[in-house]
């Protein structure tokens, strides 16, 4: 079964909630599902006047909706669009074709671009995470007698780098990569007393999924690392992080989901250090 995407369930939500709009609301909701594809390219305004309501009413619309604006909301549009492009060249042709529409001029230094966006969410990801969540989230780690981690797709890579941070401190630390098709005997190896750390972003990768959801019901403790208030893996999960990483073009980076786990990876060790010193 398809995961559903993040405008999947947006769309969801809208026409559960449909009859409780007001009059413009309903006319902003009605446009925004018929219309999926073409919010990507239209202007505030265009939308504005298409749907027949002021501007003011897609930004309150937004705002009931959980979303600080109404081009934050078109951001999610614009992601599933991207997604469903999966061949690179074409993104980049549908991502130029995008920035044109806006207004926007095509990068001449890309890393440049990349650098300044990747230092903004670094610092919303500094704002946003409390110590709490930090601790724990390494409480959990520490006390495991086994960590299992499952990062799929684009996930894979922060997946390794925590598998490989993890080793190096000592903690018994495992992939579930489904090697060989091996997704179910690697899954029996997680037993009570050990930790799955699950990392997915949109669209969320089904084994990921499933395997945070069987161990859950398992009585496992969960750590989610993800994208949306509205990502799956939430409703499982003992502790939560809500990752918003830059996108240039089209392009998501993983500067901040790197940068989360390597801070879990260095508290971890200095906590497990302290205990030394206690036992000293």
């Amino acid at each position: 079964m398809k995961e559903k995407s993040q405008l999947t369930m947006l769309k969801i939500e809208i026409q559960t909630r449909y009859d409780g709009l007001s009059k413009r609301l309903k006319q902003v909701a009605q446009y925004i599902l018929d219309n999926s594809d073409s919010v990507v390219f239209d202007t505030v305004a265009t939308i504005a006047e298409k749907a027949n309501v002021p501007p003011s009413t897609l930004i309150r619309f937004a705002a009931e909706f959980g979303f600080s604006g109404f081009n934050e909301m078109k951001q999610i549009f614009r992601e599933n669009l991207m997604e469903k492009t999966t061949n690179y060249t074409e993104r980049l042709q549908l991502s130029h074709k995008i920035n044109q529409v806006e207004g926007s001029e095509s990068p001449e230094n890309i890393l440049a671009i990349f650098a300044h966006a990747n230092s903004q969410a670094l610092q919303q990801l500094a704002n946003s995470t409390e110590n709490e969540q930090i601790y724990a989230a390494v409480k959990i780690l520490k006390e495991a007698n086994n960590i299992f981690i499952v990062g799929l797709k684009r996930s894979f890579s922060v997946a390794c780098y925590l598998n490989y941070a993890l080793h190096h401190l000592d903690c018994r630390s495992f992939l579930i990569n489904g090697l060989g098709g091996m997704f179910d005997e690697q899954l029996n190896q997680v037993k009570a007393g050990d930790v799955v750390v699950s990392i997915s972003f949109s669209p969320y990768a089904n084994e990921t999924l499933n395997i945070t959801q069987t161990t859950a019901k398992k009585g496992i403790k969960q750590i989610a690392i993800t994208d949306s208030q509205i990502s799956p893996l939430l409703a499982f999960s003992d502790v939560s992080f809500v990752v918003k990483e830059a996108q240039v073009l089209g392009f998501r980076s993983q500067c901040v989901t790197m940068s989360l786990v390597q801070t879990l990876a260095i508290t971890l060790g200095l906590e497990k250090e302290k205990d030394k010193d206690k036992d000293k």
